[in-house]
C-alpha cells in the first residue's frame, strides 16, 4: 500500500490554523452564551456588564491550550476504549488544564504589572473558590460535546463525519 505524500509545513500550518479557528468558534459561542447570561443576571441588580470581547479572547486562549495538549499527545490515553472513556477523560483533563492556565495567567499578570505574584493570587482569591470551581465545571461540560465530536471524527474520519452533518443525506 502506497503511503500518502507528506504534507508541507505550509499545509500543516494551514490545517492547524483551521482547527484553531473551529475550536475558537465553538468555545466563543459557548462562552458568549455565559457572558450574555452574566450580563442579564447582573442587569437585575443594576450592574452594567459589557465584557463581550473577553469571551473571544478567552476562547482563543483555551483553543491554544487544547492545541498544545493535542500536540504533546498526553490526551491520547484511553483511545483504545469505548468512546465515552476518552471523551470524559479529555473533558476532565482539559478542564483542569484551563484552570491551571487561568491561575498561571493571573500570576503572570500580577508579575507583568509589577505588583508581584502575590497580587495574582489575591486576584484569584477575590474571585473566590466558587467562581473558579464554577468556571472549571462549565469548561468541563463544554468540552464533553466537543470531544465527543472529535472522537467520532477520529474513529469515522473527520471528512465522513463532516459530510454526515453538513452534506444532504443520500436519496433513498
Amino acid at each position: 500500500m502506497a503511503e500518502a505524500e507528506p504534507r508541507s509545513l505550509k499545509q500543516r500550518a494551514l490545517d492547524e490554523l483551521k482547527v484553531f479557528w473551529v475550536i475558537t468558534l465553538y468555545l466563543w459561542l459557548f462562552l458568549g452564551c455565559f457572558t450574555v447570561y452574566r450580563r442579564l443576571i447582573l442587569a437585575e441588580t443594576g450592574t452594567a456588564y459589557l465584557h463581550y470581547g473577553l469571551a473571544l479572547v478567552e476562547a482563543m486562549i483555551i483553543a491554544k491550550v487544547v492545541l498544545l495538549g493535542r500536540m504533546f499527545g498526553f490526551s491520547r490515553r484511553f483511545e483504545d476504549r469505548a468512546l465515552i472513556v476518552p471523551v470524559v477523560y479529555k473533558s476532565l483533563l482539559f478542564g483542569l488544564l484551563v484552570l491551571l492556565f487561568g491561575v498561571l495567567e493571573h500570576l503572570v499578570g500580577g508579575w507583568l504589572h509589577r505588583q508581584g505574584l502575590l497580587a495574582g493570587l489575591r486576584e484569584i482569591a477575590a474571585a473566590g473558590t466558587y467562581e473558579l470551581a464554577a468556571r472549571t465545571l462549565m469548561m468541563m461540560v463544554a468540552f464533553v460535546p466537543f470531544f465527543a465530536f472529535t472522537e467520532l471524527g477520529r474513529v469515522l474520519g473527520m471528512g465522513r463525519l463532516a459530510a454526515m452533518f453538513f452534506a444532504p443525506p443520500p436519496s433513498s
